[in-house]
């Protein structure tokens, strides 16, 4: 496939020779062939004049859920990287959010297989517990073999210090990921909300604070320990933020990200019961998120995750106590984010993270392979029911100002443009 973008903004701060210079880019056969002020249409091309045109290097997500397999009903993969490439995502992880779960390497090897031949490629995690039950560690290596990038249970808390230990120890020997979800499941209880004045005016069960930074104490003291690399997947509270950076200061091997709803919504949002914004971890309160989002600028929190959860009516049109936890993400992350942080620091925290992955960044240059997100960052919009391209509708950003728009990416010689 040949493609010749006309007039496109490049937004690459690495590149200063391009950075937010107006320029022509041809594409040929998936790779970028020529950049220059202006390029002459070849024969067989086809050409993308879109209004307000930028470019920037491929968006990457560290934390998506579908469904496939066991809960096709919420989202298929197919459908699932339909809905990454039209809201500017190249890369994605898969989170072991299925049934069964990712536990073994033909699980991982299906994951992978299912997700060829698409704008979007697909990165799966594998759980770190056989079954995610938390009792028996999974086939660590042999997942690594077949392309696993990382090791969770997902939004299971370790609750097996020991296990915790023995996996840091035993990932070492070929670089391996390990995710530790930070929620202590015996200080949440039975929690639902973030626990404060939100919560007890609304009568609901609050979960503190202290569940998720006591969770996160016990596994950085491990990860002093043991060595090896840990990564704490969506934190939510500003004592998290401290947690981490002092463990960074000390030079321990761990990341972080945040999801992008903690970083916009708060618990007041919480006040009309809608189960759309149920998530684990919860809403937290203004200084949380101030703290989220100075952690972010500072480098404490590596990256910012969509933590896409699609949820099927039947489990959130019910009592805000039963609803399943989760938001879809992925179509709101530029819009909610650019209204934030601007579109340079935007785009800055939307492509980085490959490397904690053991993935390879892309180069915005001649010479080098095309991964591309194309998108205009200006204009304001209402967030709709209508714009929802997943299958599962369930988005605490209905309603929501977003700015800018998507147009799609460029990538494995394909565009969903």
């Amino acid at each position: 496939m040949n493609i010749l973008l006309k007039s496109a903004k490049i937004v690459c701060p690495e590149n200063k020779a391009l950075h937010l210079k107006k320029r022509d880019i041809l594409i040929k056969k998936g790779i970028i062939e020529k950049i220059a002020a202006t390029i002459e249409t070849p024969s067989n091309t086809k050409v993308i004049d879109l209004k307000n045109l930028h470019v920037s290097l491929g968006w990457f997500d560290s934390g998506v859920s579908f469904g496939e397999p066991g809960h096709e009903e919420r989202e298929t993969i197919a459908n699932g990287l339909r809905v990454a490439s039209k809201s500017g995502f190249t890369d994605i992880v898969l989170y072991p959010n299925t049934y069964p779960v990712p536990d073994t390497s033909s699980d991982v090897v299906f994951l992978k297989e299912r997700s060829l031949g698409k704008p979007t490629s697909l990165y799966p995690l594998g759980t770190l517990t056989k079954n995610a039950e938390g009792v028996d560690l999974a086939e660590l290596f042999d997942m690594k073999n077949a392309g696993a990038v990382g090791y969770y249970d997902f939004k299971h808390q370790i609750e097996n210090p020991n296990l915790l230990k023995l996996a840091l120890l035993y990932a070492q020997n070929f670089d391996g990921l390990v995710f530790s979800y930070p929620q202590d499941i015996y200080i949440k209880g039975k929690g639902i909300v973030h626990e404060g004045e939100v919560s007890t005016r609304l009568g609901l069960k609050g979960i503190p604070a202290l569940a998720e930074e006591l969770q996160i104490a016990r596994d950085l003291f491990i990860l002093e320990y043991t060595g090896g690399k840990l990564h704490i997947p969506t934190i939510s509270t500003a004592e998290s933020v401290k947690l981490i950076a002092n463990a960074k200061k000390k030079g321990l091997d761990v990341s972080c990200s945040v999801a992008v709803h903690n970083l916009v919504f708060t618990d007041e949002s919480l006040e009309d019961f809608d189960t759309n914004f149920k998530v684990s971890p919860p809403l937290r309160t203004k200084q949380d998120v101030k703290a989220l989002l100075k952690g972010l600028k500072e480098g404490t929190i590596d990256f910012v995750t969509s933590d896409h959860i699609p949820i099927d009516v039947e489990g959130k049109r019910v009592e805000f106590d039963n609803a399943i936890d989760g938001s879809l993400g992925l179509e709101t992350v530029f819009g909610s984010l650019n209204n934030i942080l601007g579109v340079e620091e935007t785009v800055s925290f939307l492509t980085k993270g490959r490397e904690r992955f053991g993935l390879e960044t892309p180069i915005l240059k001649e010479g080098e392979k095309a991964c591309l997100t194309l998108f205009n960052p200006d204009g304001e919009s209402t967030f709709s029911i209508e714009e929802i391209v997943s299958t599962s509708k369930n988005s605490m950003f209905l309603g929501a100002q977003l700015k800018g728009q998507v147009y799609g990416v460029i990538n494995n010689d394909k565009t969903s443009i």
